[in-house]
């Protein structure tokens, strides 16, 4: 017998967006979190920088306002980014209260007199951080909570397949009311049913071969929003992140933007400096300026990585900073006290997504996004550093206020099938995920990365739309697996990512090409439409 459970509200990712949201819901709504392996493995962890607020008599709201605009190359929805940094304060001190334990100035015995560092794009010091590791203490305060939750349960090692609408129920309305969960433990799918299902899933970084992400951001939330109707937005804006360690046996681990922020310097590999020729603001520009002058430079003198040097700073500074990349260097044989860090550009966020509005609604009625896998407006065509936690916080908290006022005005969701396994048989044939795999993962590094051109594209296009069918295809006749899953939907969101690449015929902010190499005089934002897309009348 299939598993089949009930919940009030049913949210689909357990980062820092999707805890928020739970612990931000009134204490007599039944929620379901559902995590794709253990509760604390998704992005959140891997933010090592901090999150952006005001918290200085020297900053104010209009600056940090001012700051987001800029580095987003005019995308930006203004009245996201009031909405997100006049609520930087209050989402701070709900942290706090959770127990995340930000680092304070050795200086003062203040209570709330918090170590604050400066980052690309910020014009202030404004960035909270637990020393280079703020989202392992964000997500570790967060989980504890969730835990001891009496009206939450956690749903560990489990992936989301499809949401389950009225229009696949074949009833009338535009709701969602709940999804089909592969349990990852014994392959047998479940069945979710509840009155609001949140989208809480992170970004779709591993479409590409060299990514700062876990394992498991593959896209799931947009890709499963896209199939449902849900209309996506700006997916050509793929920011990759300048510094990743460049070590074979290092895997995805990330040198936060702070180590140049604190003074960092980025030099070839003879020791020169080289990002005054790019960029009056140095090592500090935007992310978008700072990778693209790293891989001009890398394609320039044919190296395979270039350097990130913080040793003119003294010892204990920088393990006092950086302790956790000062460690995990070290463990490669690396003294960053004393040398500096081999480093390449990787995929790192998505700044496009599933579209909501203020509160996280998408176009279907009782489903939200927050986080990384929604489109806010936040970023623009380029995300400023450590907006990404804020956004998670604040919009968590607004999908959750939204509920809390509606939620005694939803029926409960109707009843739903089992999921079907008859018609379909076991695989032996995993080489063909694996081979589907690497190579969609390396042609999006190829053809849709840093730099771009319409040849590239339309090859990139090409080879994801024989993908697509062959993957369709296989899914069709064959038991669904995580790897499969995972695939589908990296194939679905390659698509949106190439299709609105395409559209784009201009570079502005992460989206660079050779072909239209300026900007148009007005920005507008890149929205795909699916075929079974209505509006929601909520």
């Amino acid at each position: 017998m299939q598993a089949s459970f009930l919940y009030d509200v049913l949210i689909i990712g357990s980062g820092a967006a999707g805890l928020s949201a739970a612990l931000c819901l009134n204490k007599d709504i039944s929620i379901a979190v559902i995590s794709k392996a253990s509760l604390s493995s998704g992005s959140t962890p891997w933010a090592q920088g901090g999150i952006a607020a005001v918290l200085s008599e020297e900053d104010d709201v209009e600056s940090h306002i001012k700051d987001t605009l800029n580095a987003g190359a005019g995308l930006c929805h203004k009245d996201a980014v009031r909405q997100t940094a006049e609520n930087g304060r209050n989402s701070i001190e709900w942290l706090i209260q959770q127990g995340v334990d930000f680092t304070k100035n050795n200086e003062t015995d203040a209570q709330d007199d918090y170590h604050l560092t400066k980052e690309g794009g910020h014009s202030h010091r404004r960035v909270v951080h637990a020393d280079d590791a703020t989202g392992l203490a964000i997500s570790s305060a967060l989980c504890d909570q969730a835990l001891a939750a009496t009206n939450i349960d956690i749903h560990e090692n489990r992936v989301a397949i499809d949401l389950i609408t009225h229009k696949k129920l074949f009833l009338p309305g535009n709701r969602c009311v709940g999804a089909y969960v592969l349990n990852r433990e014994d392959n047998h799918v479940e069945l979710f049913r509840a009155r609001f299902v949140i989208i809480a899933t992170g970004g779709a970084s591993k479409a590409y071969l060299y990514t700062s992400n876990p394992d498991g951001a593959s896209g799931d939330g947009i890709a499963m929003a896209w199939r449902s109707g849900c209309r996506v937005g700006n997916m050509e804006f793929n920011q990759f992140h300048p510094t990743c360690l460049y070590h074979p046996q290092a895997k995805s681990f990330l040198i936060t933007e702070a180590v140049r922020g604190e003074g960092g310097h980025l030099l070839l590999p003879n020791g020169e400096r080289f990002m005054h020729r790019f960029d009056d603001r140095k090592e500090l520009a935007p992310r978008d300026i700072v990778a693209r002058a790293i891989d001009h430079e890398m394609k320039r003198i044919g190296a395979d990585h270039l350097l990130l040097d913080i040793s003119h700073k003294t010892a204990d500074f920088v393990k006092s900073h950086f302790p956790t990349i000062y460690e995990t260097c070290l463990g490669f044989g690396i003294d960053i006290t004393k040398q500096p860090i081999p480093i390449v550009p990787a995929a790192h966020y998505t700044c496009g997504g599933i579209m909501v509005d203020h509160r996280g609604r998408s176009d279907i009625n009782q489903l939200y996004a927050v986080g990384e896998a929604s489109f806010t407006g936040l970023h623009g065509a380029n995300r400023m550093a450590s907006n990404s936690l804020l956004e998670c916080v604040v919009y968590g908290q607004e999908a959750a206020k939204d509920i809390n006022r509606k939620i005694n005005q939803i029926p409960p969701p109707p009843e739903a099938p089992v999921w079907d396994e008859s018609q379909v048989t076991d695989s032996d044939e995993d080489v063909v995920i694996a081979h589907n795999w690497d190579e969609l993962r390396r042609f999006m590094w190829d053809y849709v990365g840093i730099v771009r051109t319409n040849k590239r594209l339309q090859r990139a296009k090409h080879r994801v739309d024989l993908l697509h069918q062959e993957i369709l295809d296989y899914y069709s006749n064959y038991s669904v697996t995580n790897d499969l899953l995972e695939l589908r939907n990296l194939v679905t969101v390659a698509d949106l990512i190439i299709c609105s690449a395409i559209q784009r015929k201009e570079s502005r902010g992460l989206h660079f090409t050779l072909d239209y190499p300026e900007a148009f005089e007005m920005a507008s934002d890149t929205i795909l439409t699916p075929t079974n897309y209505s509006t929601r009348d909520w």
